[in-house]
């Protein structure tokens, strides 16, 4: 059946997202957030617009996780579907490829799925981002390394050869080594390994004790199966994505305990904002509504459609050059923090260390302090 828009009026947020293919677990997030949002906003009267009320509505294509398939879809949502605005893709390599059509129209694309840092140091003026730099994923991490008891005296970095994982790497490197980490290990891999044997003996044989890990779910997922086949078990393992994420704890059961991660955002009623109340309120919303919790990735999904419907209120309009403007000096209060993009069009919320710690995701290291103590060192496989 073709797509209509329901009413002229309506304002058309277009995005592409992964509902299938190897990533469809986390482009689900980002689905189910457009959503919501879109519909909580609706509810409160929609858009503002000069005096009149205009409802959101959202054109969604699956990209079947395929970056040339996205950029296609883009290129339609913009030139056929003739959208107002853009949302963004999950995953930084998608979105490095799709701003590209966002800058070529001219039409501003809000995204909170790619972080890296690449996206935004091309000079872009379309393109903003709700998620942290890459490069600083594992600062608050390394930070908290220092003040372990004992400390780690053998680093592995270990990241996927896509555009996230690699601003990770960049990112990481040199604040092991201001923090006087020697770095035994500094390997790549190729994205979507399923292998990890070979990596996980020499950790064995270099004697690590702590890795820092950057990947996709996946990735993760089949790194831990197989450090426990081989029973290999470092004092300490961080990952940047999985460990946020209630699927990961639910496929790994028991032996996701330990594992360390980061996150920007945690539901917290002192996060307020004009449409939900605040994040608590929210989370509750979100796991009625789709049966599973939300991780950041949804939360910053909900702020960039927050973002793009603030800025064409404080515009006063739906031209796409108002809103970038509007976009650039953005300052508000969303349910995934304070929303203020920097001159790159990006923002920098700071990571909070988390480790699942027995049934509970626990919060452990937040500005430069233990909240909770961690557990560590990691036991052996064959101790738990």
């Amino acid at each position: 059946m073709p797509w209509h828009r329901a009413v002229a009026q309506d304002v058309v947020l277009g995005a592409s997202v992964q509902l299938t293919g190897p990533v469809a677990n986390t482009g689900r997030y980002y689905r189910d957030a457009y959503q919501l949002a879109v519909d909580k906003i609706n509810a409160r009267g929609g858009v503002k617009l000069g005096g009149q009320s205009h409802k959101l509505a959202l054109k969604l294509y699956d990209n079947q996780s395929d970056v040339n398939l996205s950029v296609r879809q883009y290129t339609e949502l913009v030139t056929q579907d003739k959208v107002n605005l853009l949302l963004g893709p999950f995953a930084s390599n998608f979105a490095l490829a799709d701003s590209a059509v966002a800058e070529k129209y001219q039409i501003p694309m809000v995204q909170g799925g790619g972080a890296s840092d690449q996206i935004f140091s091309r000079g872009f003026r379309y393109i903003f981002g709700t998620l942290a730099p890459a490069s600083n994923y594992f600062g608050s991490t390394v930070e908290m390394l220092k003040a372990l008891k004992p400390v780690p005296k053998a680093v592995a970095l270990l990241y996927a050869d896509d555009a996230f994982d690699v601003s990770v790497a960049e990112g990481t490197r040199p604040k092991l080594k201001r923090a006087g980490f020697p770095v035994a290990m500094d390997e790549r891999y190729s994205t979507n390994a399923s292998d990890f044997s070979s990596l996980l003996s020499q950790i064995k044989s270099k004697g690590v004790d702590a890795v820092l890990m950057a990947g996709h779910e996946t990735e993760i997922l089949n790194f831990v199966r197989q450090a426990k086949s081989l029973g290999v078990s470092p004092a300490m393992y961080s990952f940047t994505v999985g460990v946020p994420s209630e699927d990961f704890r639910k496929a790994l059961g028991k032996d996701a305990d330990f594992a360390f991660g980061m996150t920007a955002w945690l539901p917290s009623a002192q996060l307020k904002d004009r449409w939900f109340g605040d994040a608590e309120r929210f989370a509750q919303e979100y796991k009625a509504r789709f049966g599973y919790d939300p991780d950041y990735h949804a939360a910053s999904g909900v702020a960039d459609v927050e973002a793009l419907v603030q800025a064409m209120e404080n515009a006063g309009s739906t031209d796409p050059q108002r809103v970038r403007d509007a976009l650039a000096s953005l300052r508000f209060n969303s349910l995934y923090g304070p929303i203020a993009f920097n001159a790159q069009g990006q923002i920098d919320l700071p990571q909070v260390v988390i480790q699942v710690q027995g049934d509970v995701l626990a919060k452990v290291y937040e500005a430069n302090r233990f909240v909770k103590p961690p557990k560590y060192p990691m036991p052996a496989w064959t101790a738990r």
